[in-house]
């Protein structure tokens, strides 16, 4: 049986969902796949390198998207 997938409410800028969206298009995805995606080597890298969230995780970042 195929893993059970959870659904969540997302709320991206719009910079960086058409960031991510012309990403997805470069690798044949849709914006949620890409999305999940991500997500997952975010994950993988973590659990490889066995390093934890940093301190300041909540601290505003700042992306250039433009």
């Amino acid at each position: 049986m195929a893993e059970e997938k959870k659904q969540i409410p997302l709320r991206l800028s719009a910079k960086l969902y058409n960031a991510i969206a012309a990403w997805a298009e470069d690798d044949f995805r849709s914006v949620n796949g890409q999305i999940e995606y991500l997500l997952t080597e975010c994950v993988r890298q973590r659990k490889k390198n066995g390093k934890y969230v940093s301190e300041t995780l909540d601290e505003p970042i700042e992306l250039d998207l433009t």
